[in-house]
C-alpha cells in the first residue's frame, strides 16, 4: 500500500505507507497485563486499567463491553462469537490505547467541583459582543454567534442595547460604529432555546444599556415574557453574597449598571477619525493564529510604558459601559423600577481612581468591568487587592478598543488575579482563542471552574501574583506518535510532491514562570509520524495551568502548514498512556486526527 505523486508533470513518485508498529512502551504495558502471553483477557485488561488510574471499578459486564468495543474498532471485522470476545491481541490493546472515544486524556467527564459556593469562586466561560459574526466595527449582529457561544457552553454572553431608528424599539450593535442590528427580541429567543444546551448551569447576559427609561421598561417586559419564571432576581436590592451555581441551575441572570448609576455615568465619546486609526493598529493584532500570546509579564510592561501615550480621546481603557454620550445624558432621568429589581448583578464604577474601585463592600456585592489594559496597569502595584476583591466581587475583563479584528488577549492576567469573566471574542480564533476553549474543558464543559483554594485564602496572607512561587509539580509528556490525516485532508494539502513532514510542537501555557513552547523533530514524508519524544515541564501554579500541543508541516520554502491543535487543563490530566484528539484553527475537533501521548507527574 502506498501514495503516489506528480513529480515534473512526467515521472510519478511512489512513497510507501505502513501502520505504525505499537510503541515500546505499549509492547512493555501489554506484556505487563497479559502475564507475558500473546492476548490480554478481561482480568489483564481490568489490572491495566486499574494501575491507569481510572476512576471506577468495573464490574465483568462493563469490563467485557469494554472489550467488545476495543475489538470492534478494527475495520471490517465481524462481530466475534460471545466465547472469542475475552481475548485482546497486541494490535486490539493499540487500537484501545490510540482511541479518542475509549481512552481521552481529560479525567472527569463530568462535573465534579463543588458548585455550592458563591457565583465569586468561580471562573466563568465569558463572551464580548457576542452577538458579532465578524470584526468589531463593519461586521453583521446576529443571533448566530451566540448560539454557537452558547452550544460550546459559554455562561456569559453581552448585548448593547440601543433604541432603533424610530426610537420605539431596542436593536442590538456595537454603537457608533457600521455593525448591522439585530432585534432584542430575537437575541432573548435564542438565549432561551440554547441556553442549557451543553450546561446546566447558569446563563448570565450583560448588558451594555443605552436607552431612555421607556425602553428600560420594555426590555424588563421582554425579559419577563420570553424567560418567564426560569428568569432569576433577587428578593433584596443589595445582597451581601452572590448566589451559587447549583441554585441557580436552570436559570438566567442580568448583569448591568442600575439605570440611575448608567445616567450619571462619565462621557467618553469616540471622535470623528477615530474608527480609522484604531482600525490601523488592530487589523494585525495576533489577528492571524499564528501569533504567539505574550506573556502578562509583557503586557503590564507594555501598558505602563504607554500610559502617558494615550490621549484624552482614545481611552481604551474606559469601560465600555462607561461610554455615554451627551445625548444619552438628556434622557429623562426618571428609573424604571421593574428593569432595575431584575438585575442580579449589579455593575458600576465607584468614583475615584482605580485603587478605590478594588475596595470591597461589606454590605454589598457588585461587578466591576475593566479593560486588559486597565488590568495590567493596576496589576504592577496592586496586585493583592486585585485579589481580595475579586473573593467575593466578579471583575469583568474585556478586550481593549484596538482589537477591532476581535482578536484576544493573555487570560492568565485575569485569571491569576482571580477575575471570573475573562470576556473574549468568541467568533474569531487564534491561540489565545484555544487556550480560552482548553481552560473551560474543566469540570465537565460546563462552563464554571472552581477557582483554586489559594485564590481565596485570606490567611495568612492574600495571594499575590508578583511573588515568585516555588516549583509544586513536574509534568513529563512523551509525544509517541499521530494519526488520522490521511482521512481528514487531501493527498496534496499539505504538499504537491510528496507526503507531510509533520512536527509537533508542546508546552505549558500559565503564569510566565510556567509558560514555554517545546517542539520535536520533522518526520519527512509520512502521513503516520513517529516521535517517540519526550519532555519535561516544571511547575509552579499548576492548578491553572494548561497543555498546549500543535502540529504543523515543515515547509521549507513557504510558512509551515497547520495540521491541529488542541489545549487541555493541565490539573485534569489523566497520567498514562491516552489518545489526544486535535481541534482546526476555529477550535472544531477533526473527525481521525489525533496524537498518541504519555503523561506522568513527579
Amino acid at each position: 500500500m502506498g501514495t503516489t505523486y506528480k513529480c515534473c508533470l512526467i515521472f510519478k513518485r511512489r512513497f510507501h505507507s505502513r501502520e505504525a508498529p505499537p510503541p515500546d512502551d505499549v509492547r512493555a504495558l501489554f506484556s505487563l497485563h497479559s502475564g507475558g502471553g500473546p492476548h490480554m483477557g478481561a482480568d489483564g485488561l481490568r489490572r491495566y486499567l486499574h494501575a491507569s488510574g481510572h476512576e471506577d471499578a468495573l464490574d465483568d459486564a462493563e469490563v467485557d463491553r469494554l472489550l467488545d468495543q476495543i475489538r470492534l474498532q478494527q475495520q471490517g471485522r465481524a462481530r466475534l462469537p460471545r466465547l472469542a470476545r475475552p481475548l485482546l491481541a497486541l494490535d486490539d490493546f493499540h487500537r484501545y490505547l490510540f482511541s479518542h472515544d475509549l481512552n481521552p486524556p481529560i479525567r472527569h467527564p463530568q462535573v465534579h467541583h463543588d458548585m455550592s459556593r458563591p457565583l465569586s469562586h468561580y471562573f466563568i466561560y465569558t463572551g464580548h459582543n457576542s452577538y458579532l459574526t465578524g470584526n468589531q466595527l463593519s461586521s453583521d449582529c446576529s443571533d448566530v454567534p451566540i448560539i454557537k457561544a452558547l452550544q460550546r457552553g459559554v455562561r456569559v454572553i453581552e448585548l448593547d442595547m440601543w433604541p432603533n431608528s424610530t426610537k420605539d424599539d431596542i436593536n442590538i450593535l456595537h454603537g457608533r460604529t457600521l455593525t448591522t442590528p439585530v432585534s432584542l427580541i430575537k437575541c432573548l429567543r435564542s438565549i432561551k432555546e440554547y441556553a442549557f444546551v451543553a450546561s446546566p448551569y447558569p446563563v448570565i447576559i450583560t448588558l451594555e444599556d443605552h436607552l431612555p427609561a421607556d425602553l428600560q421598561e420594555k426590555v424588563a417586559k421582554m425579559v419577563l415574557e420570553v424567560f418567564g419564571n426560569i428568569l432569576y432576581y433577587p428578593d433584596t436590592d443589595q445582597p451581601k453574597e452572590f448566589p451559587s451555581p447549583e441554585e441557580l441551575k436552570g436559570r438566567v441572570l442580568l448583569s448591568t449598571k442600575p439605570p440611575k448609576e448608567y445616567l450619571e455615568a462619565k462621557v467618553g465619546t469616540m471622535k470623528e477619525g477615530d474608527a480609522d486609526l484604531h482600525l490601523g493598529k488592530g487589523a494585525g493584532d495576533d489577528a492571524a493564529w499564528g501569533k504567539e500570546v505574550p506573556d502578562f509579564h509583557t503586557e503590564i510592561k507594555s501598558a505602563k510604558k504607554h500610559d502617558d501615550d494615550v490621549s484624552e480621546h482614545q481611552r481604551d481603557d474606559e469601560d465600555e459601559d462607561d461610554d455615554d454620550d451627551e445625548e444619552e445624558q438628556k434622557m429623562q432621568p426618571h428609573i424604571a423600577p421593574q428593569y432595575k429589581h431584575l438585575i442580579t448583578i449589579r455593575a458600576g464604577k465607584p468614583k475615584g481612581s482605580l485603587v478605590d474601585a478594588l475596595k470591597s463592600d461589606p454590605d454589598k456585592v457588585r461587578r466591576l468591568s475593566l479593560s486588559e489594559q486597565q488590568l495590567a496597569k493596576v496589576a504592577e502595584d496592586h496586585g493583592t487587592e486585585i485579589v481580595r476583591f475579586t473573593q467575593r466581587n466578579i471583575l469583568r475583563i474585556y478586550p481593549k478598543g484596538t482589537r477591532v479584528s476581535s482578536s484576544n488577549y493573555n487570560p492568565f492576567l485575569g485569571w491569576v488575579h482571580g477575575a471570573q469573566m475573562v470576556a473574549f471574542n468568541m467568533q474569531g480564533y487564534g491561540r489565545a482563542l484555544w487556550l480560552m476553549h482548553g481552560f473551560y474543558k474543566a469540570n465537565g464543559g460546563c462552563g464554571y471552574v472552581k477557582k483554586p483554594d489559594f485564590l481565596m485564602q485570606t490567611e495568612p496572607e492574600v495571594f499575590d501574583p508578583r511573588e515568585p512561587q516555588p516549583v509544586k509539580k513536574t509534568l513529563k509528556v512523551k509525544v509517541y506518535m499521530g494519526d488520522g490525516w490521511r482521512m481528514d485532508f487531501k493527498q496534496t494539502h499539505f504538499d504537491q510532491y510528496s507526503p507531510p513532514d509533520f512536527y509537533a510542537r508542546v508546552g505549558i501555557a500559565g503564569v510566565p514562570a510556567d509558560s514555554v513552547m517545546k517542539k520535536t523533530k520533522a518526520i519527512e514524508d509520512n502521513w503516520v509520524p513517529v516521535w517517540e519524544e519526550e519532555f519535561s515541564f516544571p511547575l509552579t501554579v499548576p492548578e491553572i495551568a494548561l497543555l498546549r500541543v500543535e502540529v504543523h508541516e515543515y515547509d521549507m520554502s513557504e510558512k509551515d502548514d497547520f495540521g491541529g491543535q488542541t489545549v487541555l487543563p493541565v490539573s485534569e490530566l489523566r497520567p498514562g498512556i491516552r489518545a489526544v484528539a486535535l481541534f482546526d484553527r476555529k477550535g472544531n475537533k477533526y473527525n481521525h486526527v489525533k496524537l498518541l501521548m504519555r503523561f506522568e507527574f513527579v
